[in-house]
C-alpha cells in the first residue's frame, strides 16, 4: 500500500514540478521492478496519471520513447514503455511514437493464447484504433480469449467489446473456413453464434438464429454449418506459444470460437430433420471429448451443446446417434446428458429406456440381415457386413465385379454414391456400439418375449448380423444360429418360443461349453466377443477364507490414465490420483439390477519423492488391492491418493455398512466384475511392457515386472491357451511350435524362444535371457484361418511374435538383431 501511495505522491509531485520526463523514467522503474503487473491497487497510480492534464501526458509519452531508446532500456522496460505509452496516450491527438515498435509486440501476443489483464495490452490495441489501424485478426483472437478469463478489470472487456472483426477467431481450420463465407447475411449469422454461451439456448437465441437462416436458406445453410464441422478438431492453422506447464492448447478448442461451436450446434437443431445433421452432431461431441495433455476432454461444453441438439431433433437419425453415443461417451457429465434424453425419448413414448435403445438402431439401408443390395444405373452396389466391417463391392451390367466406383456411378449418381459411403461409416460406428452394448447386457440380465427379439436382435438387418453370432437360451435351451435358423448344440432347429436371455457359461457346465465351443467351430462361427470362451471366475478357497474381500487382482502396478481408460469404458467410476493432500473413493461400478455396488481400491504409486507424476501432478501408476461388495446405496469407501487406510464416509448421520459375503454374491456378478479387474490389470499392468527389464524408475519395480511379465497365468491368459492349443496345428509355423505351461515355445533358426501367454514378452536360449520386441500399436493377427472371437489384442501380438521369431534369419530390424 505505501509502494502505490508513494508513487502517487511522486506524480502529483512531478507534475506540479514540471518534471515529467523524469517522471516517464519513474515509472518506467517502476514497471520493471513490478515486472509489469499493473493489476489491483495500481490501478490508482494509473488513474492519478490519466488525470494529468493532455500537454503534460504529452510530455511523459515522449519521454517514455526517449526511455526506450536509451541504451540502459532491456526487453522488459522497452515492452513496458510501449504499454504505459499507450495508457498516457488515451485520448491524446494521434501521434506516431513508436508504432513499428507497438505493432512488433502486438505480433508477438498474437503467438500467445491468451494474457493476464494485469499486463494492460489492451492499451495497445487502444493505441492502435485511434490511429484508425485494423486490429490485426490474430491478435483480436488472443484479446478475445484472454477475456474468457475468469478475472479481470473492466478494461480489458471494453476494448475487446469494440474488436468485432473478424466474428471468429482465427487460427482453426473450421472458423477459417467459415470465414471465407462474404456477404452481410453470413457475418450476422457467425457473429450470433459466437453468443451462445449459456448451457442451452433461450427461446430469444432460438428466434433470432432462425431468422437469420432465412435470407440463406435452411439447406444451404446446413450444408455449410456441416462441411466446417468436419473440420472440427483439425490442427491449427498456426500454433500458439505453449508453457512448459500449460495444457497443449494447440489440440484444445479456441475458447472464443468453441462458444461458436455449441451456437452452431443448436442451429443445426433448428433446422429440417436430415441424416447428415445427426452424423455431424454425433462426430462433435466424439471429437470434443478426445483427451488433450494437462487438460482432459477438448471442450465438453460443446460437447453438451451436441448433445442437447439432437435431443431437440425429433428423427429416427437422431435418436439413432444419441442411443450410439450412450455406449461410447465416458465422460460423466455428457454419459448424464445422454442418458436424459434417452430416457425423456422412453417417457415420451411409453418405453423403457432399454427398449429405446433397442428400437433406436437403425437399419442404415440393409434390406435382408448384413445386405442390401442398390442398383444405380447399369451398375451394381451391394453394402455387407463382414464381421465387424461393413463392405461396398461393385458390379458392372453383365453382373462382372469391378475394383472401384464405376465411372458411371461418379458421374450420374454423385448423390447416392455419397449416402452409400455415409451408411458404410454409419454401419461401422453402430456395429462397435452395439457389440459393446450387447457385451454389457450380461450383467443386465434382460429377458425378451421370443417374438420381439427375433424383431429387434435376431432378425434386424444390423443388430441380427451380431446376434447370430452369439448364443442365446430359448426358454432354458441354449440356442445357437447356423444354416438359416436357430439350432441346438445337435443342429436341431428352434422354431418358436417364450422367453430369451443371453447366453452366459457361468450357469453351464464345463462339458457343456466345450460342446457349444466345438459348434461354432464345427460352423465357422467368430462371435463379436468373448462369450462361449469368455473367461469364469468361480469363487476360491482364499476368498472363502478372507470372507468379504478378494485379493486375487491385489498387489499389481497399473498405468494410471490406461486404467482409468478402461474403468470408465466398461461402466466404473474413478477419479484420477492427484500427487496432492486429498483424498478419493475406489474405483467403483453400481449394479442397480442386483442392487450392489462393486469396489475395487487402488492408490497412487509416484515413488518416495512423488517424482513419477505428471506435470498436472497426476500420479503416472496405481497400486491395487482388494475387490469388494456393498449394497448399491451403501455409503462410500475413501482413501488418501497417495494411500492409505480406505475408511467409510458417514454423512447425514448415516450408519457404517459392512461389505457383503463374497458367497451372497451371484456367481454371475461375481465372475463379470472380476473379468473387468482382469481386463484392468491384463492390459495396464507395467508388466506387459516389453521396455520395463530394468524395473522403471531407479529399478524398483524390477521384481513386479519379472513376476507379471513371466509367472502364472490369469484367467484371460488360460483362455488363450486354450485357444491356441487348438490353433496352433493349423498355422503355417505348427511344426516350430510348443505350448508348454505358460509359454508358447517357438524353434527359430538361430534360436528358441519361449513367448509368456500372460504378456507377451520373450525369453530366448540360451539361459532364458530376455528378448525385447516392441509390438505395434494395433497388431494385427497373421492369418491363421478360423478364430473363435474378436478382440483379443495379446493373441495377435503373442502370434505376431511367433511368426517373425520361427523365421529369425529374415529380421532385418537393427534394434532386435542386436539382441540375437
Amino acid at each position: 500500500m505505501g509502494e502505490i501511495q508513494k508513487y502517487k505522491d511522486l506524480i502529483r509531485q512531478r507534475a506540479a514540478d514540471g518534471d515529467l520526463e523524469e517522471l516517464a523514467a519513474d515509472l518506467l522503474e517502476a514497471a520493471v521492478a513490478n515486472k509489469g503487473n499493473w493489476a489491483g491497487l495500481w490501478d490508482g497510480v494509473l488513474a492519478r496519471l490519466l488525470e494529468l492534464p493532455p500537454d503534460a501526458r504529452s510530455r511523459i509519452a515522449d519521454g517514455l520513447v526517449t526511455q526506450y531508446h536509451s541504451d540502459q532500456a532491456g526487453p522488459n522496460a522497452r515492452q513496458n514503455a510501449l504499454i504505459l505509452l499507450g495508457i498516457v496516450s488515451r485520448d491524446l491527438p494521434p501521434h506516431d511514437r513508436l508504432t513499428a515498435e507497438r505493432l512488433s509486440l502486438l505480433d508477438g501476443i498474437s503467438r500467445q493464447h491468451s494474457f493476464w489483464w494485469g499486463a494492460r495490452y489492451e492499451n495497445l490495441i487502444e493505441a492502435e484504433l485511434a490511429a484508425g489501424r485494423p486490429v490485426a485478426p490474430a491478435v483480436v483472437a488472443t484479446v478475445r480469449r484472454s477475456v474468457l478469463h475468469a478475472y479481470q478489470n473492466e478494461d480489458l472487456p471494453r476494448t475487446a467489446r469494440k474488436l468485432t472483426e473478424p466474428p471468429l477467431n482465427v487460427g482453426e481450420a473450421w472458423a477459417e473456413e467459415a470465414l471465407r463465407e462474404t456477404g452481410p447475411a453470413w457475418q450476422r449469422v457467425l457473429t450470433h453464434m459466437a453468443t451462445a454461451t449459456a448451457a442451452k439456448p433461450s427461446p430469444k437465441w432460438d428466434k433470432q438464429a432462425a431468422a437469420l437462416v432465412d435470407p440463406l436458406g435452411p439447406d444451404r445453410v446446413r450444408e455449410a454449418v456441416i462441411s466446417w464441422l468436419a473440420l472440427v478438431g483439425r490442427p491449427r492453422t498456426f500454433e500458439l506459444e505453449r508453457g512448459r506447464y500449460e495444457p497443449d492448447v494447440n489440440s484444445a478448442y479456441d475458447p472464443y470460437n468453441a462458444n461458436a461451436l455449441r451456437g452452431l450446434a443448436w442451429l443445426l437443431s433448428l433446422l429440417p430433420a436430415h441424416p447428415d445433421t445427426a452424423r455431424a452432431l454425433g462426430a462433435l461431441v466424439e471429437t470434443s471429448l478426445k483427451k488433450v495433455a494437462g487438460l482432459g476432454p477438448r471442450n465438453p461444453k460443446v460437447a453438451n451443446a451436441g448433445v442437447n441438439a439432437l435431443a431437440r431433433i425429433g428423427s429416427e437419425a437422431a435418436l439413432a446417434e444419441l442411443a450410439r453415443l450412450a455406449t461410447r461417451v465416458t465422460y460423466k457429465n455428457t454419459a448424464k446428458l445422454l442418458d436424459a434424453a434417452l430416457e425423456a425419448r422412453a417417457v415420451a413414448l411409453g418405453l423403457s429406456r432399454e427398449e429405446i435403445e433397442e428400437l433406436a438402431v437403425p437399419a442404415y439401408g440393409l434390406t435382408e440381415v448384413g445386405r442390401a443390395e442398390h442398383r444405380l444405373g447399369e451398375n451394381t452396389a451391394v453394402l455387407e457386413v463382414q464381421g465387424t466391417k461393413a463392405v461396398l463391392t461393385w458390379s458392372n451390367a453383365s453382373g462382372k465385379p469391378v475394383r472401384s466406383v464405376p465411372a458411371a456411378v461418379r458421374r450420374d449418381h454423385a448423390e447416392e454414391l455419397k449416402e452409400l459411403k455415409a451408411a458404410v461409416k454409419d454401419v461401422d460406428k453402430m456395429l462397435s456400439a452395439q457389440s459393446e452394448r450387447l457385451d454389457r447386457q450380461f450383467l443386465a440380465d434382460r429377458t425378451w418375449s421370443y417374438d420381439t427379439w427375433r424383431e429387434r436382435y435376431l432378425d434386424h438387418p444390423l443388430v441380427g448380423t451380431l446376434a447370430r453370432r452369439l448364443l442365446w437360451t430359448v426358454d432354458g435351451t441354449t440356442a445357437g444360429y447356423a444354416d438359416g435358423s436357430l439350432r441346438t448344440v445337435t443342429d436341431t432347429p428352434v422354431t418358436t418360443g417364450t422367453e430369451v436371455r443371453l447366453w452366459h457359461p457361468v450357469d453351464h457346465t464345463p462339458a457343456e461349453i466345450v460342446a457349444w465351443r466345438d459348434w461354432l467351430e464345427r460352423h465357422e462361427i467368430t462371435q463379436p466377443f468373448k462369450q462361449a470362451h469368455r473367461e469364469v471366475y468361480l469363487l476360491t478357497d482364499a476368498e472363502r477364507t478372507t470372507g468379504t474381500y478378494s485379493n486375487r487382482f491385489a498387489a499389481h502396478v497399473l498405468r494410471q490414465h490406461q486404467f482409468h481408460s478402461l474403468a470408465a469404458a466398461r461402466g466404473w467410476r474413478n477419479r484420477l490420483r492427484l500427487a496432492v493432500d486429498d483424498e478419493a473413493p475406489p474405483a467403483g461400478r453400481d449394479l442397480p439390477r442386483w442392487g450392489l455396488r462393486a469396489e475395487y481400491w487402488i492408490e497412487g504409486e509416484g515413488g518416495e519423492d512423488y517424482t513419477d507424476i505428471t506435470d498436472s501432478g497426476t500420479f503416472l501408476r496405481l497400486r491395487t488391492d482388494q475387490v469388494r461388495f456393498y449394497p448399491i446405496g451403501a455409503p462410500e469407501n475413501w482413501a488418501h491418493c497417495a494411500g492409505g487406510e480406505y475408511r467409510m464416509w458417514l454423512r447425514d448421520g448415516a450408519e457404517p455398512v459392512d461389505p457383503l459375503p463374497l458367497t451372497e454374491i451371484p456367481p454371475l456378478v461375481l465372475s463379470e466384475v472380476l473379468r473387468d479387474v482382469d481386463l484392468f490389470v491384463g492390459v495396464a499392468s507395467i508388466g506387459n511392457d516389453p521396455t520395463w527389464q530394468d524395473g522403471g524408475p531407479g529399478g524398483r519395480f524390477r521384481e513386479y515386472w519379472t513376476s507379471y511379465g513371466f509367472g502364472e497365468l490369469n484367467q484371460s491368459a488360460e483362455t488363450r491357451r486354450l485357444l491356441l492349443d487348438r490353433l496352433i496345428p493349423r498355422l503355417a509355423i505348427a511344426d516350430r511350435c510348443t505350448l508348454e505351461g505358460r509359454f508358447l515355445h517357438v524353434k527359430g533358426d538361430r534360436h528358441t524362444y519361449k513367448i509368456h501367454l500372460g504378456s507377451g514378452n520373450i525369453l530366448r536360449t540360451p539361459n532364458d535371457q530376455y528378448l525385447c520386441i516392441v509390438p505395434k500399436s494395433n497388431p494385427s493377427a497373421p492369418q491363421a484361418g478360423y478364430l473363435p472371437y474378436e478382440g483379443d489384442r495379446m493373441l495377435a501380438v503373442i502370434l505376431s511374435k511367433a511368426m517373425m521369431l520361427a523365421d529369425d534369419t529374415k529380421i532385418t530390424d537393427p534394434t532386435i538383431l542386436s539382441q540375437l
